[in-house]
């Protein structure tokens, strides 16, 4: 069984997709979303195989996200788009799997004959999916939001999930990884469950034992293991 998330801000869109996808036996729609943001936790949450993703979107686009995705859990990706047949020549350089608006019938048969056959890994980098991020989507109660990095003072990552954590010690939580974190941002580890922003590096105190602690621009502390002293030593020229 092939397990699919659907993600396109148009409603219509995502019903059309659904019901084309509906009478494939093999194929379960396990969910749908309607932006960049709300895809990542259900990317998260879900576990798709595949992921049919709109390129154009509100806020953060279809080539953003995969930005956003931990490169070892990213499901296959089939864009769907609006462009014409010139614009889309780079996706096929690239052999991804796309589909045009309005979505036809056989085009779309084609593409699952492929997933079927094959689903190996794309070359996500070869599209814009290593972009760096500037802005961290976040989840709060009842809302979600966008934290640009530059307001990061560190991450930390707990049994409950990832937070980020601004100047006045408030932790906004995340669905984005440590690991897409460090690999996507200017976020140094610094600890196994923390990265911290250089930026906001105020001073490094040293301990007795190998360790340290970072106090950064905000007045907050962030902890040094020895086994990443280094890394943060080099990142900033400490000999």
């Amino acid at each position: 069984m092939i397990r699919i998330l659907i993600v396109d801000d148009e409603p219509l869109a995502r019903d059309e997709l659904a019901e084309l996808l509906a009478p494939e036996a093999d194929l379960q729609i396990i969910g749908q979303a309607g932006n960049a943001i709300e895809a990542i936790a259900a990317i998260n949450r879900l576990h798709p195989d595949v992921v049919f993703l709109d390129i154009q979107m509100p806020q953060i686009s279809g080539l953003q996200l995969l930005a956003m995705l931990d490169p070892e859990r990213m499901p296959h990706i089939v864009f769907v788009t609006a462009f014409d047949e010139f614009a889309v020549q780079a996706f096929e350089e690239h052999a991804f799997d796309y589909l045009l608006k309005p979505v036809e019938p056989a085009r779309l048969a084609k593409t699952l004959a492929r997933l079927r056959k094959e689903r190996a890994p794309q070359q996500i980098d070869a599209i814009g999916g290593n972009a760096p991020l500037t802005q961290l989507p976040c989840y709060g109660h009842n809302r979600v939001y966008l934290l640009k990095v530059d307001a990061v003072e560190y991450a930390l990552s707990r049994l409950s999930g990832v937070y980020l954590v601004d100047a006045d010690g408030n932790e906004h939580f995340t669905e984005l990884t440590l690991k897409t974190l460090e690999d996507k941002t200017p976020l140094l580890r610094c600890h196994r469950q923390h990265l911290v922003n250089p930026a906001r590096i105020a001073e490094i105190r040293f301990g007795d034992n190998g360790a340290a602690d970072i106090h950064t621009v905000g007045g907050l502390t962030v902890p040094v293991s020895r086994r990443f002293l280094r890394t943060v030593k080099d990142a900033l020229g400490i000999i």
